[in-house]
């Protein structure tokens, strides 16, 4: 009996302590929301450079570019700095555009303007959407933040963050008409990699002389590389040239630190072999490593140096050596039959 009712009271007071949970404002158990709608701004280190009163009469932005790889559903930033050197408190504005590789190796990179390229980094990037003041001398770190969803595809986005200011109009004087403002723009390139199975694949397609031709009047010479990406991810191609003589031996050597080429394009690449006095006949010999796998393209040319001056005037003292002793001999003979 005793248990019978130490059951039933026990069961009384969980009823009760159900009814009065039940009965409190449902607000006290809901978790906080919170508005991801509105993103605070970022914070912006300043400070002021060294001999911040130098006037040179532009603005500097950097790094020129950006590599960084970004797994799904993750983020990083990168921090630009923004240095004024215009001699006046301008304000700076941020904008991004997509860039793209040539098809026919003319240009590094291709500003896409509105247009989205077919490797989009748009959707990935933020950037203020405030302008930023700074004062003659003062330089700001700018963060920008990549951030790549859980469904993106594996491969590269690439585009350019710019960085804007425009000068004052100037208003006509007696001395100076007027002049309309002054827009100025500078980029930072940035090149995302998102993991996975990606296509990596390039290879040098072409190593000529500049121009293209086998003889030359003198040094340096110009040489030309034209690598082709065709992946789905931008590649670093590096390598070296080396030159030899007539006898094999090597006289010249240039190295080629990396440079990019994006997906679907063609990249030119020239460098100088600098040296001034070259006579005979040389090859030129390209060792490429594609960027990837440690693959090495070779590729070889062919080409002589005659400085025409120095010819010219080779034979010239040859002609009058010969046409002297020819006269002399005539005049010998001439004076041996009297």
């Amino acid at each position: 009996m005793q248990k019978t009712m130490i059951s039933r009271a026990v069961t009384l007071a969980v009823l009760m302590s159900v009814a009065f949970l039940y009965a409190l404002p449902h607000s006290l158990f809901a978790q906080e929301s919170v508005d991801t709608s509105e993103v605070s701004s970022p914070s912006y280190i300043y400070d002021t450079v060294p001999n911040a009163e130098d006037v040179i009469g532009d603005f500097v932005v950097g790094p020129g570019k950006a590599e960084l790889s970004v797994a799904p559903r993750t983020s990083k930033t990168i921090d630009i700095t923004i240095t004024n050197r215009t001699g006046v408190t301008r304000d700076f504005i941020f904008s991004i555009e997509d860039v793209s590789g040539s098809r026919d190796g003319s240009s590094a990179v291709i500003l896409l303007g509105e247009d989205r390229g077919p490797y989009t980094l748009k959707d990935y990037i933020q950037i203020p959407t405030e302008p930023i003041t700074l004062k003659q001398g003062q330089r700001v770190k700018v963060p920008i933040t990549i951030t790549v969803p859980l469904d993106a595809e594996p491969g590269g986005r690439y585009g350019s963050v710019l960085v804007e200011t425009v000068s004052q109009k100037i208003e006509e004087t007696e001395t100076m008409a007027a002049r309309s403002p002054l827009v100025a723009r500078i980029g930072t390139l940035f090149f995302l990699t998102i993991p996975g199975d990606a296509k990596t694949e390039g290879s040098l397609q072409e190593f000529t002389t500049v121009p293209k031709s086998h003889i030359f009047n003198s040094g340096p010479i110009d040489f030309s590389l034209l690598y082709e990406n065709t992946g789905s991810v931008h590649i670093n191609p590096y390598g070296e040239i080396r030159i030899t003589n007539m006898l094999g031996e090597e006289v010249g050597f240039v190295e080629l630190e990396p440079w990019f080429a994006l997906p679907d394009s063609l990249r030119l690449r020239e460098v100088t072999w600098n040296r001034d006095f070259l006579v005979g006949r040389y090859t030129a010999t390209a060792h490429i490593n594609r960027g990837y796998d440690d693959i090495i393209d070779t590729m070889e040319i062919s080409f002589w140096v005659i400085p025409w001056k120095l010819a010219g005037v080779t034979f010239g003292i040859i002609f009058i050596i010969l046409y002297t002793i020819r006269t002399f001999f005539k005049r010998f003979e001439f004076k041996r039959k009297d």
